[in-house]
């Protein structure tokens, strides 16, 4: 073999020498790669498994003995039945309630009616003297007397009825004749042409008098305005 050719195999031989190093160092590297790096695949798994062992704790729950479960239904028992003793004591009072308003409405309502029964019969009663008067003044009059005693037995008659009713609380309103018609006050029984222009719109006339009782009027005065 020539020189030439011993250089060539020596060549070759170095360059794939080479050439095998260089491989052997690339699947070091990624055989290092391999073991500091786990796959996606080997981490998805491992996520999955620690998924499933959160949800395995939060899922777990206290299991409930049959003593505990009876305990429970013991206690909602209870408590209902005090809710409807509750109600049943609340029905009680409202209907004792009611049955005593229904018992005062009654006694108020009878008290009134016997009131004003009792304000009647007192009256009635101040008035019975003066009913004997007038029965007394009718004899009279069968033979009046000459001495004009009848004109004076009437007026004391009337004077007797009016002290008695004004003891009652009854009061004669105050004359407004020559006043300014008061709608307030008096009721217009009639309207005439006025004497002159001073009296129009004023009463010329009381045809009844007015009459309050207890300061509320109880009949308004029929006058006769001027127009």
């Amino acid at each position: 073999m020539s020189k030439n050719a011993q250089k060539e195999n020596i060549k070759t031989q170095e360059t794939s020498e080479e050439v095998a190093q260089s491989i052997t160092e690339e699947q070091k590297a990624q055989s290092e790669d391999k073991t500091e790096q786990p796959t996606d695949t080997q981490a998805d798994t491992t996520d999955e498994n620690i998924d499933l062992e959160s949800e395995q704790e939060t899922e777990v729950e206290p299991e409930i003995s049959q003593e505990d479960d009876v305990e429970i239904k013991d206690e909602a028992e209870d408590e209902l039945a005090k809710a409807n003793e509750e109600l049943q004591n609340m029905k009680d009072k409202y209907l004792r309630l009611y049955a005593e308003f229904e018992n005062y409405q009654r006694r108020t309502a009878k008290e009134k009616v016997s009131t004003v029964a009792l304000a009647n019969e007192r009256l009635i009663e101040a008035l019975l003297p003066v009913l004997d008067d007038f029965e007394r003044s009718a004899q009279f009059e069968k033979e009046p007397p000459k001495d004009g005693t009848s004109e004076k037995g009437i007026l004391l008659i009337y004077q007797k009825l009016k002290s008695i009713l004004e003891k009652e609380g009854l009061k004669v309103m105050e004359s407004s004749v020559g006043k300014e018609f008061d709608p307030e006050l008096q009721s217009a029984f009639a309207q005439i042409p006025a004497p002159d222009e001073s009296q129009k719109g004023k009463v010329i006339e009381e045809v009844e008098k007015g009459y309050l009782l207890n300061d509320k009027i109880i009949r308004y005065a029929k006058v006769v305005v001027g127009q």
